[in-house]
């Protein structure tokens, strides 16, 4: 069999298994037989406290454990058959680490100038659209994470609570993500209201044409009997009904995130009324980041939304060399994508993204423990990707290079 299509029919019996069974007997409901602790002649305690959690993995059965079936399959879902989910971390398997022994690595740097500010970190906290699904403390939980550990904070157009609120909190600037609707004015107010509450960048959201097909989310709600007025007035899911983002602005003509014509002249009047960074997400070829780069992007975030709104089968790390050509090294290339592991990290800067933004995880982590969760994910890929620049012999950010990497040699069939 196809080793995508096993993949893909594992994870979809997974997410349904996830679903549908009782909460389970150890470490936030796994069963015992087949749970690591199954090796060892008794089981491990249950996970108590962020702390207590030790690779960002773990944070999902947790998250599943915490979720009503709806909530949790709205960020567990893929499109069709959530192959690219699989893929995009399944991919960073194929590319294999070459190790040097001859370094002085008593200090590492991870430090990094991105967009004139110094980070502590390459990694970022990317956008996650309605929050308080998982967590009642939402993104003000994420922000104030962000704060403690010096992040950058990406905030999603469909947030739960309103920017202003969300960057006080941050105590920096962030970065507001942009669903432009199919209304310009709507899109014109959304960034308006951005550069006045002081954030530092515009980052225009282009994977997110039309429907989309999300089975797995579906499935969740077909188990899922409650009706949520609070989240969703007159128990509509349209983003621009609900969130704070589009508040005072006439959405009554608004009928999709995006517009269907979002052509190079689209890009052209969103840079004319951008005042800060303009940040272009969703490029996953070359061609169309050269296009972003001459119509006046700052940066480009390589990214297929997570597999969440396209079943293209290709990985977003599979992406990043052709968009990292294209650039030329004339604005910051960012990426996002399956990132699990502080090597996954690692590898995406090997490949030359200036930094790396975390999707998926920042929401397990909120669902299972709030703040101290969105920490210790970030404190987890911190302290994994300080281990790995150990390991491999490279001191800082800038000895992380595109011949430490080689691809893996394929199995025979």
């Amino acid at each position: 069999m196809h080793n995508g299509r096993r993949w893909s029919r594992t994870r979809r019996a997974f997410m349904a298994s996830l679903l549908t069974l009782p909460a389970l007997r150890s470490r936030a409901g796994a069963d015992e037989s087949t749970t690591p602790s199954s090796v060892f002649r008794r089981a491990a305690p249950p996970i108590a406290s962020a702390n207590d959690v030790l690779s960002i993995m773990d944070f999902e059965p947790l998250a599943r454990a915490a979720l009503p079936p709806a909530h949790f399959g709205y960020i567990a879902t893929g499109a069709d058959d959530d192959q690219t989910v699989v893929r995009n971390h399944e991919a960073f398997s194929q590319y294999e680490i070459r190790a040097h022994r001859f370094n002085d690595v008593n200090r590492i740097d991870t430090m990094r100038t991105v967009l004139g500010k110094t980070w502590n970190s390459p990694i970022y906290l990317s956008a996650v659209s309605a929050m308080r699904a998982f967590h009642a403390d939402a993104e003000l939980a994420v922000a104030r994470a962000a704060h403690t550990r010096s992040t950058q904070l990406m905030l999603s157009t469909g947030a739960s609570t309103a920017a202003e609120s969300v960057q006080e909190a941050c105590g920096a600037p962030i970065w507001q993500q942009l669903y432009p609707t199919d209304v310009w004015a709507v899109t014109e107010g959304i960034i308006r209201r951005a550069q006045n509450y002081g954030c530092s960048a515009i980052v225009l959201t282009v994977d997110s044409r039309g429907t989309r097909n999300n089975e797995t989310l579906k499935r969740a709600m077909q188990v899922d009997n409650r009706r949520c007025l609070d989240c969703h007035p007159g128990n509509s899911h349209d983003m621009w009904r609900r969130g704070p983002a589009f508040a005072g602005l006439d959405v009554s003509r608004v009928t999709t995130l995006a517009p269907f014509d979002q052509t190079v002249r689209f890009l052209d009047r969103v840079r004319a009324v951008t005042k800060v960074r303009l940040l272009i997400k969703g490029i996953v070829t070359g061609e169309d980041a050269a296009v972003a780069v001459a119509q006046g992007a700052d940066g480009v975030i390589v990214s297929n939304h997570g597999g969440r709104n396209e079943e293209t089968l290709r990985a977003s790390i599979d992406c990043l060399p052709e968009v990292v050509a294209a650039v030329r090294g004339r604005v910051p290339v960012f990426f996002d994508g399956g990132i699990r592991r502080g090597t996954d990290v690692f590898k995406a800067l090997a490949l030359g993204a200036t930094a790396v933004g975390v999707g998926r995880p920042q929401a397990w982590g909120l669902a299972a423990f709030g703040q101290p969760g969105v920490e210790a994910v970030l404190d987890i890929l911190n302290r994994e990707l300080t281990t790995v620049m150990r390991q491999v012999g490279t001191p800082s950010l800038t000895t992380i290079k595109r011949e430490l990497l080689v691809r893996a040699a394929r199995l025979p069939a």
